[in-house]
């Protein structure tokens, strides 16, 4: 994981972006602290995105479970 300082990162933001483009990890520093991590974006189907497919997929094999014999004014009294 490669580190730059806010200024530097300000000053030579374009050249930060192609590193990251390649698959770079760059965290940010402000004085000597990390303040944010840049990475690529996931482009297709990602592990969170995988997992909620499959989710939904068991949820819906399921059978309903409960009558809603309640109203949404009784939902939301309080």
């Amino acid at each position: 994981m490669k580190t730059i300082s806010a200024g530097d990162a300000n000053r030579h933001f374009s050249n930060v972006l192609r590193d990251v483009a390649t698959g770079a990890v760059i965290t940010v520093l402000s004085r000597g602290k990390p303040v944010a991590t840049i990475s690529p974006a996931h482009s297709g189907c990602s592990e969170r995105e995988a997992a909620k497919l499959d989710l939904l997929g068991r949820l819906r094999q399921q059978k309903s479970s409960g009558a809603r014999n309640w109203t949404r004014d009784e939902l939301y009294e309080g």
